[in-house]
Parts: C-alpha cells; structure tokens; sequence
C-alpha cells in the first residue's frame, strides 16, 4: 500500500514537472503542442485518481490552466490562431472529471462538475480570441457533457453488474439450500429404512428373543435421535424447495458420503493429476450424519477448485476430530485467490451457506506465503444415545 502511495505521488510530481517544462522551456510553441502535452501529461496523475480523485482533478485544472495562461502575452500574432489549440489542455480534466461521475459519490460529483464548468469557462472567456470565443465555449462544454454522460453510463454499468452478481449470488445460495434439502431427504429416507427394518425385526423376536427386541429397540432410539437432531439444525434454516426441482440422483436407501469417502475422493483427484495428502488427527469417531456429509461436500468442492484453478500438482486435506467442533482444512501451493476463483465463482458461496446452516465458521483466501486455503469448523452436538458404528 505505502509502495502504491508513493508511485502516485511520484507521478502528481513528474505532471507538475512537465507543466512547468511546457510553460517555461517552451513559451513561442504553438498552443496546439502545449495543448497536446498537457493531455498526454495527465496520464502521470492515474495513481491519484484512483486513490484521490477530487485531488486529481484540482491538479489538472490548475495544470491545464497555466497551460492556458502561462505563455506571455506577446506572443507573436502570426501564433494567434494556434493559441486556441491550448485550450485542448482541459480535455485532460474532462478525463479525470468522468471517472469521478463514474466512482465518486452523487455530490461530490456534482461540486466536481460546477468547479469544472466554472474554471473552464471563466478560462475560456478570458483568453479566447474574438469569433474563437463562442466556439471554444460551446467545444468545451460539449466535451465536459461527453465526458459526465460517459461516466453516468459506466456507473450504470456497474451498478447493473452488481445488482447482477448479488443476484447470481442469491440464486446460487437458493441452489446449494435446494441441494442440501435434497440430502437431508436422502438422509431421513435411509435412516426411516433403518428404523423401519429394526422395528420389523423386534416385532418378530420380542416374544421369544427379548435380548434382540431390546438391542433393536435401541437402534431405533438412536437412530431416529441423531436423524431428529440433524433436522433441527437444519430445517430451521432452510427454504422451502422448489417443487419441481429434479430428484437427488442417489437412491434414497443409499448412504450419503461422509469423511469416510475422502480417501477414495483423494485417490479420484489424483487420477486428475493433483495429489491429496490426508491427514487425520483427534479420535476418530462417528459425527452427525448431516455434519458429515457438509464435511465431505466442503472437502470435495475444495479439492476441486484446486483441481480447476490452482495450478498445482499436490494439496493438504487435514481432518481434525475435536471435543466440541470438527475441523477441515484443504491447503495447496497454487496461484492462490486468481487461481481459485474466489472473485467469480460460486464455490465457496456454497461452503459458506453449508457451514452457517450448521452454526459453524468458513475461512477461505490466499496464503501469505503462496496458495489458497480453505478452513471449516463445524461444531459437534453432545451425544444424544447410544453410539452408532461408524460406515
């Protein structure tokens, strides 16, 4: 940042330097080249309009007016016609003025647009030449609506373009909740079929084999408590799902994937040509069905921004079993927030929404010292039964 600070200023220095230079080295030049070289000189005051537009716009107007206004009033008469060329310098400040109707808020572009209008035809009237003099007014004011309705349109432009995103970003919130309704169906399905199959069981034996109707029995107490557990957690933060949204493309019965399955998605992103190190610490145990498969998906979707826009050929899949939370972690050595999209996609959108439905934090950028981490913390329920084996 002081690196940048300092470029703009350097260069506001060299623009006041080569005015200076057009003014006194050059007084008997056609005001046509003195015109010309203020225009070009502003090109030097692109750090300060970035950083501080009305600042730039004062220093181009003071230099566009000594442009005007520097060469003595003896000059030749045979230069005469030539002279109204100077009056090209405050094209330089119609430049920075649009750029500043483009960013800078409503009224200060209005006080930048009055200074303007006064300055330029205050100038104008002064040292216009005879019939030159309405011409001249009329091409500046002209060229000072030319540059306002440009930036008018390009604030336009990028207004839409943010109403555009926000709304690309809401719909791709609505999809990944759409998604997640989906799971959790699936989910419920395969744990009702459990219970269903349990009960079954313990209606036929609870008669002549109380010892298997009771272990039955608990099966289904924690079953449908976990299920009613990763319900609550969810369903209260959900939309209601679009009615004609496609069915999951799982089978209902089938299992969900879970952190179990990195291994076998590690080994699927290395046939793509980025090799997975996993890694697990803490004990290892069964979580929440719903935790779990966030878990995954947020692993998953990691492992494919890396694949598509890091650049590297290896990453770091750390997996952490806490007391109270679970941890992942996806770290690689790529290009890092260019080379994972960051700015344009809708990944990490989707990691974030997951993880907010769960009560748990997302963090994801690039490394100070190179790459792109992505990090989860997911908080854990306390037990509420008995343990269920893990897959």
């Amino acid at each position: 940042m002081t690196r940048t600070k300092t470029v703009a200023w350097t260069g506001a220095a060299f623009y006041l330097l080569v005015v200076g230079l057009l003014v006194g080295a050059a007084p008997r030049a056609s005001g046509t080249v003195h015109g010309a070289g203020a225009l070009l000189a502003v090109s030097l005051l692109a750090g300060v309009v970035r950083r501080m537009p009305l600042v730039a716009l004062a220093m181009a107007l003071f230099g566009s007016t000594a442009v005007v206004v520097g060469p003595p009033s003896s000059i030749d008469e045979s230069l005469a016609g030539s002279y109204q060329g100077q009056f090209v310098s405050y094209l330089a400040v119609d430049l920075v003025l649009g750029f500043i109707v483009a960013t800078c808020a409503r009224r200060a572009s209005m006080v930048a647009v009055a200074v303007s209008v006064v300055v330029q035809l205050l100038v104008i009237g002064f040292f216009a030449h005879g019939d030159s003099l309405a011409v001249n007014e009329v091409i500046a004011v002209l060229a000072m609506a030319a540059a306002c309705m440009a930036g008018l349109l390009s604030r336009e432009r990028r207004g839409h373009a943010v109403a555009l995103r926000a709304q690309e970003v809401a719909e791709a919130v609505t999809a990944e909740r759409l998604r997640i309704a989906r799971e959790l169906h699936d989910m419920v399905a395969h744990s009702i079929g459990i219970i269903a199959i349990q009960a079954g069981v313990g209606s036929r034996v609870i008669q002549t084999q109380p010892a298997e109707a009771r272990e039955a029995l608990r099966a289904i107490e924690a079953t449908s408590r976990e299920t009613l557990s990763g319900l609550r957690r969810t369903l209260v933060s959900l939309r209601q799902a679009d009615r004609g949204a496609t069915t999951s493309e799982q089978s209902p019965l089938a299992p969900s994937p879970g952190l179990a399955d990195v291994e076998r998605l590690a080994a699927a992103t290395a046939g793509a040509g980025v090799r997975v190190d996993v890694r697990r610490s803490g004990t290892q145990r069964a979580v929440p069905a719903d935790i779990d498969l966030s878990a995954y998906r947020i692993v998953q979707e990691a492992l494919t921004n890396v694949v598509r826009h890091a650049g590297t050929g290896r990453c770091r899949v750390a997996i952490d079993y806490g007391d109270e939370e679970l941890s992942v972690e996806v770290v690689d050595d790529g290009r890092g927030a260019t080379g994972n999209g960051s700015a344009h996609g809708f990944g990490i959108i989707g990691m974030r929404e997951r993880v907010g439905l769960l009560g748990g934090r997302l963090t994801a950028g690039p490394r100070p010292e190179g790459g792109f981490r992505v990090a989860a913390r997911l908080p854990l329920p306390a037990p509420v039964g008995v343990p269920v084996e893990a897959r």
